[in-house]
């Protein structure tokens, strides 16, 4: 199970590195349904030939595009990446029975890198050290439950209120300086102050930054219906001005945030957000992780208890040791 999530995340990473994407393609349904069937097929033990079938077959269902992240309302930013596991699933039980697939379906002449990407890819970067230096040490654990191109803002923010004991009440404005998929996230503005779905709340910068203001934290119980109507969060949110700068455009890393923080007495506070927790920068301790996951099990439809939370951390600091790598579904199943 090890191996294989260190597959699935490495041809993710190959992929989306370097490919010249303009946005637009949902690279986590896009690309995660080749990385989530290299990583079933590597749990199935598939044959080489089986694994090359199963990829051909999977590019039948990349799809998808941001419209499902840049759009407002409906649901399907929480799912998206469901479909990439469903379809990974379906196309490795397929060459796991027999079904086979051209072998030119990522570079064919209407092949998935020429069609979506017009050929623009490097493929000698896609397969430097392949199999030798896995690159899923470059993914993000997000500390905070929204969309990671806000993380930086959020860090900023966090860190001005903190550091100079700022209350809500004391600000003035909060000026965000953004890039091209932050200004998204900002559009249509009054929209995205006061979302209306808890979906939208995670992708709304005004919004996200206001809670940060507030709380000195983003925690996922803020994403309920009475956290959305948080009255001191939404006059907050009234303060959040935004402002184009192209230095935080969205190139290939997630792009930093800049907050600008005037107070009712005149001052000025200025911080970019670097080294956002969770990041390569400033990763996120075994503790930290285990406490998101507390956090995140404990509103679950039917919670687990105290004790097979403690259990499931347990388990996944030390999955090396497990005997039957499903035992850590059984425990809170």
């Amino acid at each position: 199970m090890i191996s294989a999530v260190a597959i699935g995340q490495d041809l993710f990473a190959r992929l989306l590195c370097n490919v010249t994407w303009r946005k637009d393609w949902n690279p986590s349904t896009v690309f995660g349904v080749f990385a989530a069937t290299a990583a079933a097929g590597r749990l199935l033990c598939l044959t080489r030939e089986q694994m090359a079938n199963a990829l051909s077959i999977a590019s039948l269902q990349s799809s998808g595009t941001m419209e499902v992240i840049y759009g407002i309302g409906g649901d399907l930013r929480g799912m998206y990446a469901g479909f990439s596991a469903k379809a990974a699933l379906l196309a490795v039980r397929l060459a796991e029975k027999g079904v086979t697939g051209p072998l030119t379906s990522f570079e064919g002449k209407a092949g998935f890198l020429p069609t979506y990407f017009r050929g623009d890819y490097d493929r000698a970067k896609m397969r430097q050290n392949l199999g030798r230096h896995y690159l899923g040490s470059t993914t993000l654990y997000k500390p905070w439950p929204a969309v990671g191109t806000a993380h930086s803002h959020i860090h900023a923010t966090i860190q001005l209120v903190t550091q100079n004991g700022l209350l809500a009440n004391d600000i003035e404005q909060i000026r965000v300086y953004v890039g091209d998929n932050q200004k998204i996230m900002c559009t249509p503005l009054e929209t995205r102050r006061a979302p209306a779905t808890l979906v939208d709340a995670k992708f709304s910068l005004p919004f996200l930054v206001a809670l940060a203001a507030v709380r000195r934290n983003v925690t996922i119980s803020d994403f309920t219906t009475t956290g959305l109507q948080d009255p001191q969060v939404l006059a907050t949110a009234q303060k959040v001005i935004p402002a184009e700068d192209a230095t935080f455009d969205w190139k290939y890393e997630l792009p930093l945030g800049r907050v600008e923080i005037t107070t009712k007495n005149g001052r000025k506070l200025d911080l970019v957000g670097q080294n956002v927790p969770g990041s390569r920068e400033a990763p996120m301790t075994w503790e930290h992780i285990g406490r998101k996951f507390a956090e995140c099990a404990s509103l679950a439809v039917v919670a687990p208890n105290t004790g097979q939370i403690e259990q499931v951390q347990r388990m996944a600091r030390h999955l090396e040791a497990v005997g039957d790598a499903t035992e850590l579904l059984r425990v809170i199943g």
